[in-house]
């Protein structure tokens, strides 16, 4: 493929209300719990935000942000593998940031709300009942 096909299907690659969000979004409203999106007075931005329960919620696609990424990193071009594990170190200064100022964190993966997204919810739950 091209660089410039390439870059013209990188840049339709959404970054908020991807179909995985609009899922959680729909399990938090279940849930009747009260969040924010995309709260940007927090490290790594999380896609949702408890904030009265101190609770960070990231949804992370599985190529993005590197799921397993030991096991496939060697069939990517040394670009995207340098860019996945950039994404990777930038969540785990992001997620110890905020665990270091007293946010509970959750991750939630791409593969796991498409699974079972009920216990996605039971983990958010949990979270709030520490």
């Amino acid at each position: 493929m091209s660089p410039q096909k390439r870059s013209a299907l990188m840049s339709r690659i959404r970054g908020k209300g991807t179909r995985p969000e609009l899922v959680v979004a729909g399990l938090l409203a279940e849930a009747g719990l009260d969040w924010e999106e995309h709260a940007r007075d927090l490290p790594g931005r999380p896609d949702f935000v408890l904030r009265d329960r101190r609770i960070a919620i990231f949804v992370d696609g599985d190529f993005w942000h590197g799921w397993r990424f030991p096991a496939w990193r060697l069939k990517l071009s040394e670009k995207w593998e340098r860019k996945i594990q950039a994404n990777r170190n930038r969540d785990v200064r992001n997620f110890r940031t905020l665990r270091r100022s007293g946010w509970r964190v959750i991750r939630l993966w791409e593969h796991q709300i498409k699974k079972n997204p009920a216990a996605c919810l039971a983990r958010i739950v949990a979270a709030d009942r520490r």
